[in-house]
This record gives C-alpha cells, sequence and structure tokens, in this order.
C-alpha cells in the first residue's frame, strides 16, 4: 500500500469513527453479560405490516435486515411480493446446509487422531477446524436462496454461542450450526433442547462428563443468563422489573444454578462406529449426547420453582430444565430483544420488544416460541418497516462479516466463501470462533458519548480495525479482478471451487448508471446531490482507452469510496 493510500485510510477511519459516534458507531469499551440495557422512549407506532405496494428503499431495508446484503434481484422480488409476500416465500426457501458436513467430517476425522495425519496440515484444516463450515457458510450467504432462515441461524449463532476458539472438531461445529439453522424457522424450545444435549456445546461449556459426584455449573449458568431468561426479571417490553427500593431483581440464585447443574448430569458425548464411551479419540459431535447412568445424579433437584423428584430419568431431568427455561416469564422478551439487535436496531423501543414478545409468548394460536411468527413480527413492526429511520438510536452498526457480505453481494461475487474465510479474523470476527460465550460484542455495549443508547457491533469499529477493514474492500474492489490469490488459490478443502467476480453488469454502465445503483442497494436513495457529484468526479478522474475496462475501474473505485463510508456502515 503507497504512503498516499495509507495516509487517506487512516483520515477516513477517522471521519468513519467520528460520524459513527454520532449515528450509532464507534466506542472503546464495553460491559459482557446480559442484554438488560437502558432503551429509549417507545415508539407510537402501531404493529402493522407494510401494506403492499412496497418502495424500492423499504425493500433495501428489508433485505439489510433479513439477507446477507441486498441486490437488485432480492429488491426486485420484494417489491414485485411485498413485505409479507417475500417473507412467506422465505419462509418457505431452502438450500443452506451443514448437515452434511457433519456427517462426512464425522466419518473421517479419525484419520487425523494417529500417526502422520496428527501433523498434517490440510488433514487438520478439514477435520479439526471452522474452515470447512466458515467456508460453507459464506457461500451460502453469497449465493444460497434461503436468505432469511440463514441470517436468522447467524442471530442465534451470536446469542447461543459455541466457539472454535475452545471446541475446534469440524463434525461438531457443522452439527451445532445445523441446530441453529433447523431452529431458526421451529420452535425456541427445540432450540433449547437441542443446543443442550449438543457434544459440541457439552464439550464447549462443560455439561458433557458432568458427574453427580461434583457437577459442573458452566452451562446451567450459561442458559439461564445468556440462551433463555437472562440475569434480572423483565417485563414484557423488555424492561427490568424493580423491587420496592428501584433495585433490578434476579432471575435465580447460586442454588438454582446448583439445582440445574445436578439436573444435568450423566451425559457424554456419542462415539464414532462401535468404539467404547471411555474412547475419547473416538468422540463423535455429529450427534446428541448419550446417557451414562452412573453419573448421573438421582436424587431430588429444585431449581427456579420447579422440582424434580427424586429417582426421575436423565431425559425428565433434561426436559425440566429446559422447560423451566423456556416458560419463564422472561424469556420472551429477552429472546425478542435479543433478535431485534442482531436483526433490526440496536435500541429497540420497548414497545417494539413488547410486540414481538407477545409472539413468542402466544403466536396466535396458542403455540410459544413459534420462530417463525417471531421473525415476521419483528421484521413486519411499523419500526422495522418504512422509509429510512432517522433518529439517533434508529438502527444498528453493521458487523464487519455484514459488511464484506453486503459489499460483495453488490459487487456480484461467486464464491465458495474460502476468501471470508482467510479474511475474517483479521477483522475482529471469525465466523464461529467468538473469543467467549459472550459472542464477539456484548449487545449492550454502550455508545460512547451517550448514556442510554447501545451499539454492541461498536466495540469492532476500532480505529485499527477501520483500516483493516477498508484495505480488504479496497483489495477486493478496486484490485478485485481474478488474479487474486485468496480467489484462485486450492486450500485442500472439501467444496473448494474458487471465487470470481463478474464485472460485466457493472461494465455495461454509465457513470450515472452505476450511482444509481449504488445508492439504491448501498445507501436507501438516501444520497445527497454533493455526494453524488464527488462521486461522478472520482469516477471521471479515471480514464482508459478500452471502454469496457474504464467502466469496471470506475465502477471499483465508486464501489470502494461508498462500501467505506460512515453512511453504508450503519443500517437504518
Amino acid at each position: 500500500m503507497t504512503g498516499m493510500h495509507a495516509l487517506r485510510m487512516v483520515m477516513t477511519s477517522a471521519v468513519a469513527m467520528a460520524v459513527l459516534s454520532g449515528c450509532g458507531g464507534g466506542g472503546t469499551s464495553g460491559s459482557g453479560g446480559g442484554l438488560v440495557s437502558v432503551t429509549p422512549t417507545p415508539s407510537p407506532a402501531p404493529s402493522t405490516p407494510t401494506p403492499t405496494p412496497v418502495t424500492s428503499v423499504d425493500a433495501v431495508r428489508l433485505a439489510q435486515q433479513a439477507t446477507f446484503g441486498p441486490t437488485p434481484e432480492v429488491v426486485n422480488r420484494i417489491v414485485a411480493l411485498g413485505i409479507t409476500g417475500w417473507i412467506d416465500e422465505q419462509l418457505a426457501a431452502t438450500g443452506s446446509r451443514y448437515d452434511d458436513i457433519a456427517a462426512s467430517t464425522a466419518a473421517l476425522q479419525d484419520f487425523c487422531t494417529a500417526g502422520a495425519g496428527s501433523t498434517d496440515t490440510a488433514c487438520n484444516r478439514k477435520y479439526f477446524s471452522r474452515e470447512p463450515v466458515a467456508m460453507r457458510f459464506y457461500a451460502d450467504a453469497m449465493n444460497a436462496p434461503d436468505q432469511l432462515k440463514q441470517r436468522v441461524a447467524f442471530a442465534l449463532s451470536q446469542v447461543l454461542v459455541a466457539s472454535e476458539l475452545e471446541v475446534n472438531e469440524t463434525n461438531g461445529i457443522a452439527a451445532y450450526q445445523q441446530i441453529l439453522l433447523d431452529g431458526a424457522f421451529g420452535n425456541y424450545r427445540d432450540i433449547l433442547q437441542n443446543v443442550t444435549l449438543s457434544g459440541y456445546m457439552g464439550d464447549y461449556l462443560d455439561m458433557a462428563d458432568s458427574n453427580r459426584t461434583a457437577p459442573s455449573e458452566n452451562y446451567a449458568r450459561e442458559l439461564l443468563q445468556l440462551f433463555s431468561i437472562g440475569p434480572d426479571q423483565l417485563n414484557m417490553d423488555g424492561t427490568r422489573r424493580l423491587d420496592a427500593t428501584g433495585a433490578a431483581i434476579p432471575n435465580y440464585t447460586t442454588d438454582d444454578i446448583k439445582g440445574v447443574a445436578k439436573a444435568l448430569t450423566g451425559w457424554t458425548y456419542a462415539r464414532l462406529g462401535s468404539a467404547a464411551l471411555t474412547d475419547n479419540n473416538a468422540r463423535d459431535y455429529s450427534k446428541p449426547m448419550v446417557q451414562v447412568a452412573a453419573r448421573y445424579d438421582t436424587t431430588a433437584k429444585t431449581f427456579m420453582g420447579t422440582t424434580v423428584p427424586a429417582g426421575a430419568t436423565q431425559a425428565d431431568s433434561v426436559k425440566a430444565v429446559v422447560d423451566a427455561a423456556f416458560n419463564n416469564a422472561s424469556t420472551a422478551p429477552f429472546v425478542a430483544k435479543s433478535l431485534i439487535q442482531q436483526l433490526v436496531t440496536s435500541n429497540p423501543s420497548p414497545a417494539y420488544v413488547g410486540r414481538v414478545a407477545a409472539k413468542f409468548a402466544d403466536n396466535g394460536s396458542g403455540i410459544r416460541g413459534d420462530m417463525k411468527a417471531v421473525v415476521r413480527a419483528i421484521l413486519t413492526d411499523a419500526e422495522a418497516r418504512g422509509g429510512v429511520r432517522s433518529g439517533a438510536g434508529d438502527g444498528k452498526v453493521k458487523e464487519p462479516i455484514l459488511t464484506l457480505t453486503a459489499t460483495m453481494r453488490v459487487v456480484g461475487f461467486s464464491t465458495d466463501g474460502y476468501p471470508f474465510v482467510t479474511q475474517d479474523a483479521g477483522v475482529l470476527q471469525g465466523v464461529f470462533r467468538s473469543g467467549s460465550v459472550f459472542n464477539f460484542y456484548p449487545p449492550d455495549y454502550p455508545l460512547p458519548g451517550n448514556t442510554t443508547l447501545r451499539s454492541g457491533p461498536s466495540k469492532l469499529i476500532t480505529t485499527s480495525n477501520v483500516i483493516r477493514l477498508h484495505n480488504l474492500i479496497y483489495n477486493w474492489t478496486v484490485s478485485g479482478d481474478q488474479a487474486r490469490s485468496e480467489f484462485t488459490t486450492n486450500p485442500g478443502i472439501p467444496g473448494w471451487t474458487g471465487s470470481s467476480t463478474t464485472w460485466t453488469a457493472w461494465e455495461a454502465l454509465d457513470t450515472a448508471g452505476m450511482i444509481d445503483r449504488i445508492n439504491l442497494l448501498m445507501m436507501a436513495n438516501t444520497m445527497s446531490d454533493a455526494q453524488k457529484a464527488a462521486l461522478t468526479s472520482a469516477a471521471s478522474a479515471i480514464t482508459n482507452a478500452t471502454p469496457s475496462l474504464q467502466s469496471r475501474r470506475r465502477a471499483q473505485m465508486l464501489l470502494y469510496i461508498v462500501a467505506t463510508s460512515p453512511q453504508f456502515q450503519v443500517d437504518r
């Protein structure tokens, strides 16, 4: 990178940080733990679906919230079907999956546990890393038709966190992400049940091999604190319930955690083939955990108003734990707010949370935890729909992964996912590899300079990370021709096909057409006349004797400029 380019990047990042600090980004300090935070004044808007016909701007906004980035095809489809019609279509769409990776790596990973295989880098990358699963994630995020399902599963992966940083078995990562993908349009109780018995989660949070003589409390604690009810009792609108002194009321006690931990004893990993349950080199993370009766605590357990009688089966104990968490009064608002923050806005009003929580509690047919009803309520709520919103607390900062996918979906990128896997950790968000069970960022991370607003992804918007992200976008746009090594180098991972950008569509546009497309897909038509003029000037400075190459170079520069702008970094 030239010195002038480096200087431009530093100056651009500084401007971006300044603007983001005023509209939902920036920051250097935060807090971990639950999702409870001070929220802004409730919006008076009623919960009514947007009528058709829908505008192209609202279609772009929905694509920002419900896909991995707007494309002309998605926007046109939303406009054609309307908000409700497109959501209906997406709720029935298929295409993405991880279960095939889980099955294939489970059958073969034992090769890497002995002899030469244990020092074979390619072998370990195939069977003991996130790479194959993360590649599939990115390939599907870019190209698979079931965008909403994938986006909700990605949101769930940042709420019910399990990380390759601690457990690196590929089949476990794939099997765990399949649970979340299946659960995205299923029932939240099933998600909790399947996560609880997941061998991958069992390893990550120590429920596997938890013994009645010394029950592990790790999973019990995080199940309550992070995956279901949260640390404090909540009203249905997500605000904290307070006691007579004005203090928050805890949702559980140390004794509750101990009781849950006792109820979850006596489970271990399934094993590959006919291997004995004592063979720790043959763990099969692609299947749910299995019972070991001798390690199970058969005494009575009490937690959160629930009593499991002495002599109850292991399955009954797990059911009692999951039911207690799922049916807790705080779970509906806790989950509702978590998903709203992931999909639509970091600062939902209590009224918005309350409307979505009501659908979690009852989908209208007496069913609790219906994820389809919850997702529909989130995306059709009046606070999510309509034109671009301009309030200080509206919208959310794009996290690095979504910045990259949204940019490249606009560009037009065909990929097996490998380029993203080589770069995402460098911008602080290696997918499926968060630093802790608290995700890459806490959702209640404070917006610097503001005492009430929250902006979780802003934890990742440091000056150095902005520069890294800008450089990466520059490489994939301005320098984004097929010759890039991460597009063409075969990593030896199953499913590798390479990556390429098709610039033909951009080469066919004049500068005004390019700006119009970028303005709609990346800026939701909010670009000012001055911004359009600046982009026109930047494009005019690029000349080439070959018209198609000149158009390509101009498009690449315009895409880079807008993709690294503060306005693109905040979805409103």
